[in-house]
């Protein structure tokens, strides 16, 4: 028997901005990364999204990001490990406190945006993260880009790791994703990138947009729905892993 986690990036909106549609894709999801206020989110909307996700069972991840709340957290920062640490920290007791007050455990932690992107790639500073998690919680899982650093530094930190895929992102040959800023990073075809996540899934590998076989470990799928037909996708993906004999768990169930 084949199980995943589908995991979607929630509780972006800050004050008077709204964004994604949170309550829609808890129904579909089996984890949510909750933005703990650097990159996005603040404590009014940290405490809601929480709310929801325990109301719909799902399971709670801290989303900790770069302090960038212009730029979203997707601008890389010149930190050293011992900053990515602290902000790190303070992110993840900030969603603790949540997640403490409605009775629930804090499953996982996955880093978002260029500080996820930078430690895929930095041994430094996947270790910063790491050890952060660790210092707050050694039972949180670290959920990071299948194949990077970051699955490497969890697993010496001493960490339960999961590695993550994207449904509708194109791969590099090393395994790591197609830059945006690239034609064909993104592929907008909905069967074209469910038929990859399943295969991904069912049988650990993908296509790279240069035509080489990757080898993938996939535990969970990040998917987002911050619109109406990304959200009939994030159905029609969890539809078609099921009929294929996929049950959808969160992380705690998988590793």
């Amino acid at each position: 028997m084949f199980k995943v986690d589908l995991n979607s990036d929630l509780g972006e909106s800050f004050g008077a901005y709204t964004l994604g549609m949170d309550a829609e894709i808890l129904k579909f999801v089996s984890s949510a990364n909750v933005a703990c206020g650097y990159h996005a989110g603040d404590p009014l909307v940290m405490e809601v999204t929480v709310k929801l996700a325990k109301e719909g069972s799902v399971a709670v991840g801290a989303h900790p990001g770069f302090p960038d709340l212009m730029g979203f957290g997707r601008r890389n920062m010149v930190l050293s490990p011992k900053e990515v640490k602290s902000y790190v920290k303070y992110q993840l007791g900030a969603l603790l406190a949540f997640t403490r007050g409605q009775g629930i455990p804090l499953q996982h932690c996955k880093p978002h945006g260029a500080l996820y992107n930078m430690a895929a790639k930095d041994k430094a500073m996947a270790m910063a993260i790491a050890e952060a998690i660790r210092d707050v919680d050694d039972q949180i899982i670290l959920l990071g880009l299948a194949n990077s650093e970051m699955i490497e530094a969890g697993k010496e930190a001493g960490l339960r790791v999961a590695s993550e895929v994207f449904a509708d992102r194109a791969y590099q040959a090393d395994g790591t994703l197609v830059p945006r800023s690239q034609p064909g990073a993104v592929i907008h075809d909905t069967k074209e990138a469910i038929a990859r996540t399943v295969r991904m899934v069912k049988e650990g590998k993908v296509t790279a947009i240069t035509g080489e076989e990757v080898p993938l470990s996939v535990n969970s799928i990040c998917v987002h729905g911050d619109n109406p037909s990304a959200l009939a996708f994030v159905e029609s993906i969890r539809g078609t892993l099921i009929a294929e004999g996929v049950s959808i768990v969160p992380l705690a169930q998988i590793v």
